[in-house]
This record gives C-alpha cells, sequence and structure tokens, in this order.
C-alpha cells in the first residue's frame, strides 16, 4: 500500500509539477533566426520549425561552445568529403583503444552559412532524402524521422525536438511564405501595390 501511495504522488507530482518556460536567450535566438529558417524551409521543404529547433537544441540556442568557435550550429561533423574549415573538439568519436578523441566539426563564416549547409547536409545525404516527401508542416512526422535515420545518439532526440517546438510554438513557422518585394513596387508608406499620387 506504502508503495502504491509513492508510486501515486510521483505520478501527481509528474502531472502537477512545475511546467517547462520559455528561456529568454532562447526567445531572442528565434527572433534573430527565424527568416534563416523560414529561408531553408523554402528552399528545401523541410519545416522551419524542425530547422529551428534542430538549431536550439544542438547548439543550445547559440550559446554552446561549437557554435561560438565554428558558427556550427546543427553538430554537424566534417565527414570525410568535407572540404572547408574544421574544428575539433570532444564528442563522442573513438580511437581503436575506446579512448575519447577528439571529434572534427564544420567550421563557417557564418550562422547563415550554418543553416543553408544543414539544408544541404540532408538534402544531399542519401540516408536522409527520404524525409523530403514529408509534409513540411508535420513537425512530428519529421522529428521522428530524424531520430530514425540517426541524426543524433540521443534516444530522446525527437521529443526534445517536438518538446521544444511546441513550447516556443515554433510550428507558426511552417505557414509563413517569404514574398519578396522589389523597392520600386513599395510605396513611400511601405504598402505593397498602393498607387502614388
Amino acid at each position: 500500500m506504502v508503495f502504491f501511495k509513492s508510486s501515486l504522488l510521483l505520478i501527481l507530482f509528474a502531472l502537477l509539477g512545475p511546467k517547462e518556460t520559455m528561456k529568454p536567450h532562447v526567445v531572442s535566438y528565434i527572433e534573430t533566426y527565424k527568416y534563416a529558417a523560414i529561408d531553408e524551409m523554402v528552399r528545401s521543404g523541410m519545416p522551419a520549425s524542425v530547422i529551428m529547433a534542430q538549431a536550439i537544441v544542438e547548439s543550445n540556442a547559440g550559446l554552446s561552445g561549437l557554435a561560438k568557435a565554428s558558427n556550427n550550429h546543427f553538430g554537424i561533423k566534417c565527414k570525410d568529403y568535407w572540404k572547408g574549415s574544421c574544428h575539433y573538439c570532444p564528442d563522442d568519436d573513438r580511437d581503436a583503444k575506446g579512448n575519447l578523441i577528439p571529434s572534427c566539426f564544420r567550421k563557417y563564416d557564418s550562422v547563415i552559412a550554418s543553416y543553408a549547409d544543414h539544408s544541404d547536409f540532408l538534402m544531399n545525404t542519401a540516408t536522409y532524402r527520404f524525409l523530403f516527401a514529408y509534409d513540411r508542416t508535420d513537425y512530428e512526422l519529421w522529428a521522428k524521422g530524424l531520430q530514425l535515420c540517426g541524426y543524433a545518439s540521443d534516444p530522446t532526440y525527437a521529443e526534445k525536438l517536438i518538446r521544444t517546438i511546441r513550447l516556443y510554438n515554433l510550428h507558426d513557422l511552417d505557414y509563413y511564405t517569404i514574398q519578396y518585394v522589389k523597392p520600386s513596387e513599395l510605396t513611400s508608406t511601405g504598402d505593397v501595390g498602393a498607387s502614388r499620387e
């Protein structure tokens, strides 16, 4: 009976316990890079919500050592065909004796270059190609697909992405479209297509 009561209390605490709250540095990161994620969604077909959630999770919203040292916001390793700059730091690579060795990560000139290479990496790697048949608004399927393909070694990777998307309402980004307007089409008030007087 004591075991049952303590189990019930644990379940109630889990359900009624403190909810995860938005972190100001993550909100700021989203505001700074949401259009990069939307641009990549338009270019690739991958949901902007998943792109943004991956960047948040992989780089701690730009605060990780890897992100600061190399502008790598997606944790993409070099691979043998990478021709760009590299940054070495410990991760999960081991030598033949099982000792942890520095992993080679891609290094970018800018955060935006990291976003673009993330899309290119997924689109051009056979393991991930089937994901692009998914609807760009089905963030849950994409998150689970990335985990299934082994994007990260964390067994709760999809859950982390989905939780991040829901907490920060990132799924709203999947419905954005970007309309580029020529400056000549703007009126002095900034309206599109209004006649000038």
